[in-house]
């Protein structure tokens, strides 16, 4: 584990240290539950690249994409240019 120093406002290092006092656990272990918490809310939130493309990885089972692309533009058919022209 790599250690950092932080600046807290004073009111925050007091709710901290009473927190940590209550739960019955280093307040080191509280800041470090907060920081994982909020990196997972904002990883989730907002997926890098990388993660999307693992979590749909495979989902064409093997099958081009063009293929599927121009086989769900037939499936549209004319029927949709048509009403496109009369909207």
């Amino acid at each position: 584990m790599i250690r950092t120093l932080i600046s807290l406002d004073p009111e925050d290092k007091l709710w901290l240290d009473r927190k940590a006092e209550e739960e019955d656990v280093p307040m080191t272990q509280l800041v470090r539950t907060a920081i994982r918490r909020y990196r997972e809310e904002c990883e989730s939130a907002a997926p890098s690249l990388e993660r999307l493309l693992e979590e749909t990885a495979g989902l064409l089972g093997g099958e081009d994409g063009l293929a599927v692309q121009l086989r769900l533009r037939e499936e549209w058919g004319p029927q949709d240019a048509d009403e496109k022209e009369r909207g």
